[in-house]
């Protein structure tokens, strides 16, 4: 099982969904980054659910920094964050040692760990484990912000009801303000959501993200493209099924003239018009905003009765989940969007600008 992410800036994360803990390593941090407590409590507050239709387990996120840390700066050292599991009900699960809930990783992860695996609340596979990238990419996104470079996400659609994308980076900071992170149509996309926690069901959507002030150059051509290393990164978050760069599937319906983005001087510096390939050309940064989409699947942790197997008798039967269960993770999985992007990013400035950047800029 691979736990690890990153080249320069190597991330590793740890725990399982009803183990003692859950946490993330953080290894290649420039010395001198400052560690505010504050904004990494803001930023794990919104991933934990806080409305009547998400989940109703509820943890504080106790977070502790047990090494890499001193004097409220990193030392240039690995950087270890542990979160304690303190509200879990592992006897919701017993039942799945042997019956796999459809749409998670039951089922494969019994089959590659022998039946080893802790199988409550899915293990390793849950999307607690999220917790602890939050807490440590909320480190690396205060970073990026003191040098001029601001992530932004924000939900552009549940099921069929949608919001506006990004009209410019000036609207990074008003939507990173938002416990609801959407511009115009909040309270259709919460009935959507209150509607679907109604029915014992769940629903997807899509998020657009938009990283600004990165500079020109930044990425690599072929395996270490800006956009395979984004893309690996956002693959790693459950739930996450597509990723898409600029105008992405769209620009099957254009033609070149429509789809190239023309370049133009702008007070003395090369920028180009449109946008279209959404901030990247051969895997590097051209210097206009990145943008890129995913789309999350519906939780598949739903209420209603399944159809499954019991890998024990090796026959079908049915199954209704117990437990407690977001109707819609699109809201939560915001944040840890913006925290492993935030990685990603950190890691190609890194390759490029050297292991200081993160204190002294670029």
């Amino acid at each position: 099982m691979s736990n690890v992410l990153g080249n320069n800036l190597k991330i590793t994360v740890f725990g399982e969904s009803h183990g003692p803990c859950i946490g993330i390593t953080i290894d290649g941090i420039s010395a001198g980054v400052k560690v505010d407590d504050t904004f990494i409590k803001e930023c794990l507050s919104k991933r934990r659910p806080s409305t009547s239709y998400e989940t109703k387990r509820v943890e504080q996120d106790n977070y502790s920094i047990v090494s890499g840390v001193f004097e409220g700066y990193t030392t240039g050292t690995p950087l270890t964050i542990i979160i304690p599991n303190e509200n879990t009900k592992s006897s919701d699960y017993s039942e799945l040692k042997i019956s796999p809930r459809p749409g998670h990783a039951d089922y494969v992860a019994n089959v590659k760990y022998a039946g080893y695996q802790d199988y409550r609340g899915g293990g390793h596979f849950s999307g607690r484990i999220t917790a602890g990238i939050v807490a440590g990419g909320a480190i690396v996104l205060d970073a990026l912000e003191k040098i001029g470079v601001k992530i932004g996400s924000h939900i552009v659609s549940v099921k069929d009801v949608k919001d506006r994308k990004f009209s410019n980076p000036s609207e990074i900071d008003v939507i990173n303000k938002k416990e609801f992170p959407v511009f115009d149509n909040q309270e259709a996309i919460e009935n959507v959501m209150k509607e679907a926690a109604e029915e014992g069901d769940s629903v997807g959507g899509v998020i657009e993200t938009m990283i600004a002030g990165l500079p020109v150059g930044v990425g690599s051509p072929m395996f270490d493209s800006l956009e395979a290393s984004i893309s690996y990164a956002m693959f790693a978050i459950g739930g996450i099924k597509g990723v898409e760069f600029g105008e992405g599937f769209n620009f099957a319906n254009l033609k070149g003239s429509e789809a190239n983005d023309a370049f133009e001087i702008d007070n003395k510096k090369i920028v180009t018009k449109t946008n279209h390939n959404g901030g990247v050309n051969g895997g590097i940064s051209n210097g206009m905003p990145v943008t890129f989409n995913v789309v999350v699947k519906p939780t598949p942790s739903i209420s209603k009765e399944q159809d499954t197997v019991n890998m024990l008798a090796n026959k079908n039967e049915k199954l209704v989940i117990k437990g407690r269960h977001d109707p819609a993770i699109i809201r939560r999985v915001n944040i840890v969007i913006r925290c492993m992007t935030a990685f990603v990013v950190a890691d190609a400035l890194i390759a490029r600008y050297g292991e200081d950047v993160l204190r002294i800029g670029f």
